[in-house]
C-alpha cells in the first residue's frame, strides 16, 4: 500500500507491506532505479513477519520537496538524512537496513553514524560512504570507462541530455550495469514513471558532481560530511552483496572494502546477477535480510 509521511523537507512516498507490528525493514532503491527493485523481495520479508517500508528517494516521484527554497541537493549527507528522518517520522526506533547504489549509501551512512538506529544490514557493493577527499585521484582506465556516465553528469551537456532523454538514458545505464538481465518494456516503464519527477534532473546532477567536490553541499548537511570525510567503520552486523555480473561495480569486486565493518561480516558473491541485484535476483537479496534477522 502506497502511503506519505513528512518530515521537516520532504513529502515522503513508500510502500508498506506486510504485518505493521511486524520487525521493521527499509529497503532503498538506487539511481536510475525505484522501489519496484523491491516488488518481489517486500512478499518474501512479509511471510516472515516483517514491515516493509521502501521509499521512494528524493527526487524520484511521487516524494516532493515541501519547500521551493530548498536546495535540491543529491549529496550523501542528504540521503543518509533523509533515512534517519523517515526513521523518526514513522515511529521506528531500529530497523534492518536493505540497499543498493543511491540506498545502499543512506544505509551505509546511518548505519555507521546511528548503529542504535539499525539492527542489520545488507548493502550491495560493500561500503558505499563516499571518499569526497580522495574523488580526484584516477582508478584503473577501465574502471574510469565504467563511470563515464558520472564524467558526462559534471557539464551542462549532460545535463541536457539528462532532461532531454532521460527514459532512454536511464534505460541504457540499466542494460550496461545488468547485461544478464532480461527485462521487458513493462518492467522499465513501471520504473520510468519515476524519473518525471521536476526535481529529478536537478538532484541527480547534483549528486554526481558533488561526489567529486565539483559543487558545494547543502550546508545544513555540513557537520553530517565532516563526519562521513573521517571514512566511518559500520559496526552494525552487515552482508555485502556484489552481482557477478555488476556492470559499474569495479573490476576486482568489493571483497576489499572488508576492513570498513567493524562488526560481524559476510561478504556474497550472486552469480549471474547484476547491478540492480534486489530485481535480478530477490531471493539472494531477502535471504541476506533474514539471515540478519534470524542472528539479531
Amino acid at each position: 500500500m502506497l502511503k506519505h509521511v513528512k518530515t521537516e523537507l520532504l513529502d515522503i512516498a513508500y510502500e508498506e507491506t506486510g504485518d505493521p507490528d511486524g520487525w521493521p525493514v527499509v529497503l532503498l532503491h538506487g539511481f536510475p532505479y525505484d522501489i519496484h527493485a523491491f516488488d518481489e523481495v517486500a512478499p518474501i520479508l512479509a511471510t516472515q513477519g516483517a514491515r516493509v517500508i521502501a521509499p521512494y528517494l528524493r527526487g524520484y516521484r511521487p516524494t516532493r520537496f515541501l519547500f521551493a527554497d530548498t536546495p535540491r541537493s543529491g549529496q550523501q549527507a542528504a540521503l543518509g538524512a533523509d533515512l534517519l528522518a523517515l526513521l523518526d517520522a514513522l515511529h521506528i526506533d531500529r530497523a534492518l537496513l536493505g540497499g543498493y547504489d543511491w540506498g545502499g549509501r543512506a544505509a551505509c551512512i546511518v548505519a555507521a553514524l546511528f548503529p542504535q538506529r539499525v539492527a542489520g544490514l545488507v548493502t550491495v557493493n560493500g561500503y558505499n560512504i563516499q571518499d569526497i577527499a580522495a574523488s580526484a585521484k584516477p582508478a584503473l582506465p577501465e574502471n574510469e570507462l565504467r563511470h563515464w556516465y558520472q564524467y558526462y553528469f559534471h557539464g551542462e551537456r549532460g545535463r541536457a541530455g539528462l532532461a532531454e532523454n532521460r527514459r532512454a538514458l536511464c534505460r541504457l545505464l540499466w542494460t550496461l550495469w545488468s547485461p544478464t538481465w532480461q527485462f521487458d518494456d513493462a518492467c522499465y516503464a513501471r520504473t520510468a514513471a519515476s524519473f518525471d519527477h521536476p526535481d529529478f534532473v536537478e538532484v541527480v546532477i547534483h549528486s554526481y558532481r558533488h561526489r567529486y567536490a565539483l559543487v558545494s553541499g547543502d550546508p545544513r548537511y555540513d557537520a553530517m560530511e565532516r563526519q562521513l570525510a573521517t571514512q566511518p567503520p559500520i559496526s552494525v552486523p552487515a552482508i555485502s552483496l556484489d552481482g557477478s555480473a555488476d556492470g559499474v561495480m569495479a573490476i576486482g569486486g568489493t571483497a576489499h572494502h572488508a576492513p570498513h565493518f567493524a562488526g560481524a561480516y559476510e561478504h556474497r558473491v550472486i552469480d549471474n546477477a547484476g547491478h540492480n541485484l534486489p530485481q535480478e535476483a530477490p531471493g539472494a537479496f531477502a535471504d541476506a535480510l533474514l539471515a540478519l534477522r534470524t542472528r539479531a
